[in-house]
């Protein structure tokens, strides 16, 4: 696998990871049964993607943690300020800078 198709693995993986979050979210605040049921099961459909997405590959998964960890952040952050109208404050910016900080040593320090 190359780098370039592991890279979009992993985000394809952290976008289910952080949809589901979302969307569970989503079902646990919904007033009606009907809808909140359907949300949860929808969440359990990506959680089963998520999983063979993030584990079908042959890779090293350790090697590729950081990566994976920034794409996390910033997709989670991206959800948070779109679906929930969330704004970031300066210690998540903050936060963020060590954490893609982070991940380019592991990255590149394997």
């Amino acid at each position: 696998m190359t780098l370039g198709i592991s890279i979009l693995t992993l985000v394809l993986a952290d976008a289910l990871e952080a949809g589901r979050d979302a969307v569970i979210r989503l079902g646990i605040h919904q007033s009606q049964a009907y809808r909140r049921a359907m949300l949860f099961v929808g969440g359990a459909a990506i959680l089963f993607a998520y999983g063979w997405t993030v584990n079908r590959p042959p890779w090293d998964f350790g090697c590729l943690l950081g990566l994976y960890v920034v794409f996390f952040f910033l997709i989670a952050q991206l959800i948070s300020y779109l679906v929930f109208h969330q704004k970031q404050s300066p210690a998540v910016m903050i936060g963020g800078i060590l954490i893609g900080s982070g991940g380019i040593v592991i990255s590149a320090f394997p």
